[in-house]
Order: structure tokens, then sequence, then C-alpha cells
């Protein structure tokens, strides 16, 4: 079992930035694909970005690409979502996910992660 913590959540301006952490712990995760996604209020939860279990492949919405970056700290059992440019439509719950099947199978997909953080919250003002 894999237990995620996320944190680093606040409120922003539109334009600022912050950086979003997920600890995990129960046991390593460093093999499990990674990913964030966001929940809106009202709205169903959306992917925001992923990695499968090296690193060596990321995904990004559409909506953050360019803005957004996913990163990882194996050794800490550590990942990260760098946000900049923020923008209000931003706005949510964010949580970490993780999946035991790290080849990055359906990245984007609610359904292929198995363990989820009880998510951090973020608002941007405009």
């Amino acid at each position: 079992q894999v237990q995620l913590a996320e944190s680093g959540g606040g409120s922003v301006q539109a334009g600022g930035a912050l950086r979003l952490f997920c600890v995990a712990s129960g046991r390593t995760f460093s093999t499990y694909g990674k990913a964030w996604f966001r929940q809106a209020p009202g709205k169903e939860r959306e992917f925001v970005a992923a990695m499968n279990w090296s690193g060596g492949l990321t995904w990004y919405a559409d909506s953050v690409k360019g803005r957004f970056t996913i990163s990882r700290n194996n050794a800490r059992n550590e990942l990260f979502l760098q946000m900049n440019s923020l923008k209000p439509e931003d706005t949510g719950i964010y949580y970490c996910a993780a999946d035991t099947d790290g080849s990055g199978n359906l990245p984007r997909e609610v359904q292929q992660y198995e363990y989820w953080g009880q998510g951090t919250q973020v608002t941007v003002s405009s």
C-alpha cells in the first residue's frame, strides 16, 4: 500500500506561481507511474500532468502545457508540480495519483491510478 499526501496549495493572483508537493509513504513508488489531476467545483476530475516510472515520458493537458512542469525525487519519494503563469481557470483541488503499472499506459485516465491523495486546494484570483 502507498499513502499519498499533497501540500503546497494556496491562494494566488493570476500570473503567479505555486509548487505542489506529494509525498508517498508506506512503500517506495519509484517504479510507479505518477500523475496530477484536478477538480473544480461542479466539474469532473481532470488530468493535468503525468510521468512514467522512469520520468522519461511525460504528458500534459493542453490547458497547462508550457506553464506546468511535473517532476520527482525518487530518493525522497516525492512528486512535484511547478505551476507558473496561473490563471483563474486553474482553480481547483489538486490530487496526486500513483499507478503500479508504471509504463505509461493510459496516463490521462482517472481509472488507471490505484492510489490517490486527499488533495490540496489551489485558488487563483483575477
